[in-house]
């Protein structure tokens, strides 16, 4: 059977080796290098695309070019919780799979054969190696273009995210739009760094982050360094004390010794925190925090990549309850839905409310849950 398929894929590339150029004839193209340093001949304004990989669909939409979009991964289909990006995009449901997607496939090929129905006239792809995008493009006759969120790690950007942003803007001439939405990230960075950096040292709450998504759900030991939210905010975070930067996993007793004023709960790990205080309860009530009830609730950011907009909704979360004084102005809510809504030109607050309840809500991890 695999031998059928493999002749298959074989004889549609040979077709698009043979017809693909009459398509494309006339076509205005540019070079560009890509986030590998690769250079690659890629058609300007293309009017049909694939994205495939971690966060690689979520630039499209960042750029308002969902209308050119002509398959998805199945993942994307099937895995909206957490992905304001889907749930801004309904339409991208309706597109025919183009590979599994998801964590399992990364770095891989997608369906070769289900790539070649839908002719893209590019292909890009996010957390691929270069070698195999090239081998890629030249199995298919199809440029690919390798995107990036950055060096930092999961859950987090950088710049490379946002020369990502550039190089797609430049191919679908939306270069305005890029700028706008970087400009849109940075501002909001600025204000909240601005608002925050007079902040005395001894007024900082002792705060930590934990049950952060990484590769799935994670408990409460989950926590990062570098955490957006909190950095955005000046916050004094805990875990930079046990590791300069990226994701840690703390041991139980470090977290007992810390003893956190505040603590702040990504809502993918939630559930597994509230399971787990049922069986170590003791030690859940020896941490300040849960005995004052100040553990909070944000919205997962790294899910399939990180969802930016999320970081930056989180981070006016955070603002808002480590220093209500300074963020008098600021509704958690409303907040989050013109973060969204500029991002995604959508505000999807309202479905991510009825999947997490309220952003910055205060949860109480004693309930006991119930597990199907």
């Amino acid at each position: 059977m695999n031998n059928i398929k493999n002749i298959i894929v074989l004889a549609l590339i040979l077709v698009l080796a043979c017809f693909g150029p009459l398509a494309a004839e006339g076509a205005e193209k540019m070079r560009i290098t890509d986030a590998a340093g690769r250079q690659v001949e890629a058609p300007l304004n293309p009017k049909r695309l694939l994205a495939i990989g971690p966060g690689s669909l979520r630039m499209i939409c960042y750029l308002e070019g969902t209308d050119r979009v002509v398959g998805v991964e199945a993942f994307e289909k099937s895995q909206p919780v957490g992905r304001p990006y889907i749930l801004a995009n309904p339409e991208l449901n309706k597109l025919s799979p183009i590979g599994p997607g998801g964590p399992a496939s990364i770095n891989r090929e997608p369906d070769l054969e289900a790539v070649l129905r839908v002719s893209p006239e590019v292909i890009f792809v996010v957390s691929m190696e270069a070698a195999k995008a090239e081998a890629l493009q030249k199995k298919l006759g199809i440029p690919v273009v390798i995107l990036s969120y950055g060096s930092a790690g999961a859950g987090t950007f950088d710049e490379m995210a946002y020369e990502s942003l550039r190089v797609t803007g430049r191919i679908l001439g939306k270069e305005n739009r890029a700028e706008g939405v970087i400009a849109f990230i940075e501002k909001a960075r600025r204000e909240l760094l601005g608002r925050t950096e007079k902040v005395k040292e001894d007024r900082k709450p002792r705060v930590y982050a934990g049950g952060i998504s990484l590769r799935g759900m994670q408990g409460l030991d989950s926590s990062d360094a570098d955490y957006p939210p909190l950095a955005w905010v000046n916050a004094r975070n805990l875990a930079r004390e046990a590791a300069h930067k990226g994701h840690i996993f703390v041991d139980k007793e470090k977290l007992l010794s810390w003893n956190p004023d505040l603590i702040f709960v990504d809502a993918w790990g939630l559930n597994l925190i509230m399971q787990d205080y049922q069986r170590k309860p003791d030690f859940y009530r020896n941490l300040k925090a849960v005995r004052e009830k100040r553990i909070h609730m944000l919205y997962p950011f790294n899910m399939y990549s990180t969802n930016i907009d999320t970081v930056v909704a989180d981070a006016y979360a955070v603002g808002k309850i480590l220093y209500p004084d300074i963020f008098t102005d600021i509704d958690i809510a409303e907040r989050a839905g013109a973060v969204y809504s500029f991002l995604l030109r959508r505000s999807v607050y309202g479905e991510l409310k009825k999947q997490f309840g309220d952003l910055g809500r205060v949860v109480d991890i004693s309930i006991p849950v119930q597990t199907p």
